[in-house]
């Protein structure tokens, strides 16, 4: 088990500390990756260049990765806090957060920075690719702000939607066969009485039965400084539509190494499916038995064959403050959807409520 753990890790040492050449060929400037087409692009020259697959059939997916073999890497700690790299541009040695695995060269500005030591880092087996460019972000953010009416004027002129940064964020996703035992009650509602004494009777039955589904991709955020309530109001991200990780497609952005582990993770994805089969079992009730209501549903779920893919997804970050308060909002860099915080003018809640009130008062006049 232990010369297993060594080559997994060495292996993926390797990847993460792969050498790519990011420098313009025609200008020698940094080279980012390019959201509207898929490869490299020089900001200064306007060259671009292709990402060279891996071999002729193309660019792979990332793989599923068998979850019972991994669980000897524990939580799968990325090791100490903080953590040592070298440019490779420069040669200046930096020291970054532990969390972070791209970057730029804060002498240099290259981001052809690598780790120096950190035997427990582990690369990402994919990447869902950046689709939207950081100004069409601004766009869909301006709009998504100009649309919530109850915004203060001020606070949207001082959103300014030029200030985003592209940062890949930590996400597992994992596959499991899944077999449940389930008992519950379904009630069927009937009408006892006449007139005004009629009255809603339900009829309980006990049910009991086996479930089963195949769980795909369940999604879960390995990020711990990110607020995942504002995250959720940009997925879902089409996790299927990934790539295998290659350093080139980080170039130019900030990425984020995961704080929640494998086994932690996993715990959470198992919370997550045991609503999603508790849903699909009350439906699956109702329909079989015609029934209104379920109720004292209980359940053992039994989970096997499981996989899991560590990957890395795109977001647009910004933030804007207002009355000294803070505010951040998100743009979804695969779909553009748009999610975040922004503060609620007090005097257009009056107004409305006012408008709603005179409405309420013509309607019953009319009535009348």
């Amino acid at each position: 088990m232990a010369a297993d753990y060594d080559d997994i890790m060495n292996a993926k040492k390797t990847d993460t500390m792969r050498e790519t050449d990011r420098k313009c060929p025609q200008c020698g400037a940094t080279m980012d990756f390019d959201p509207t087409t898929g490869g490299l692009h020089c900001d200064y020259c306007g060259y671009r260049e292709e990402i060279k697959a891996e071999d002729s059939k193309g660019d792979t997916v990332a793989e599923e990765q068998d979850f019972e073999s991994a669980e000897f890497t524990g939580n799968c700690d990325w090791g100490v806090s903080q953590k040592t790299v070298t440019c490779k541009s420069c040669g200046a040695v930096s020291v970054y957060d532990a969390l972070a695995v791209a970057n730029e060269c804060p002498y240099c500005g290259s981001n052809q920075v690598m780790e120096a030591s950190d035997v427990k880092t582990l690369a990402p087996n994919g990447v869902v690719l950046f689709k939207i460019t950081a100004k069409q972000a601004g766009e869909k953010f301006t709009k998504w702000l100009s649309g919530k009416w109850f915004a203060p004027k001020e606070a949207k002129r001082s959103a300014r939607a030029d200030r985003f940064k592209g940062i890949y964020l930590p996400y597992w996703t994992f596959d499991s066969d899944t077999v449940t035992e389930y008992t519950a009650e379904y009630g069927i509602d009937r009408t006892e009485g006449h007139g005004d004494n009629q009255r809603t009777v339900t009829d309980w039955h006990r049910t009991s039965g086996t479930y089963s589904e195949f769980i795909d991709d369940q999604l879960v955020a390995g990020t711990g400084d990110q607020n995942v309530n504002m995250l959720r109001k940009v997925e879902p991200f089409d996790t299927k539509d990934n790539k295998s990780y290659k350093p080139e497609y980080l170039a130019g952005f900030m990425a984020e190494r995961y704080s929640v582990g494998l086994k932690d993770a996993w715990e959470k994805a198992k919370d997550f499916i045991r609503k999603r089969l508790q849903s699909a079992i009350e439906s699956k009730i109702r329909s079989e038995h015609n029934a209104d209501h379920v109720r004292n549903y209980k359940a053992t779920t039994s989970f096997s064959h499981i996989t899991y893919k560590y990957l890395m997804l795109p977001v647009w970050l910004s933030c804007f403050k207002y009355k000294d308060k803070v505010y951040q909002f998100i743009v979804n860099g695969q779909s553009g959807k748009v999610g975040g915080d922004y503060p609620i003018s007090g005097w257009r809640v009056f107004i409305a409520i006012l408008i709603g009130l005179v409405i309420l008062a013509i309607l019953w006049s009319l009535v009348q």
